[in-house]
């Protein structure tokens, strides 16, 4: 039996000579702006990604449910290399529910979430993740 082929996702940014960024996906360009570093973008992006994977979980999960996210990170050397990097990333969530799943299902979705995030599972340092819910602290499955 054939292996199943993986789904393939492409995405492209680009900057002008100003430095303004524009989608391939049109909307609004992103102005340059020097208090946006690109460390403070990847933070950012981590947690976009974070409330992006907990629609998608908690849409097949037939839940409905609000959401913000913060970031944050420390760069540094990396011991193994030298190289100067995220070493540590957290991210939390702050997530109102309209009905609350039973018993571990919360626990799984949102298990199920940081593993669907794609920017978290590209970063050498892996984020943790912080979960409140209905205003409750969560650890994962």
């Amino acid at each position: 039996m054939a292996e199943a082929k993986a789904k393939r996702l492409e995405f492209a940014v680009s900057l002008d000579r100003d430095w303004v960024a524009a989608s391939d996906r049109g909307g609004p360009s992103l102005a340059y702006d020097p208090a946006w570093t690109p460390e403070h973008l990847v933070l950012a992006a981590a947690a976009r990604c974070a409330l992006t994977s907990l629609e998608y979980s908690l849409d097949r999960a037939g839940l409905a449910g609000r959401a913000r996210a913060g970031a944050s990170g420390v760069v540094t050397r990396r011991e193994e290399d030298g190289r100067f990097a995220f070493v540590e990333v957290d991210v939390a969530l702050d997530v109102e529910l309209d009905t609350e799943p039973p018993g571990d299902e919360l626990r799984t979705l949102l298990a199920r979430t940081e593993r669907g995030c794609f920017v978290g599972a590209s970063l050498t340092a892996k984020p943790r993740y912080r979960w409140t819910v209905n205003g409750k602290e969560i650890e994962p499955a």
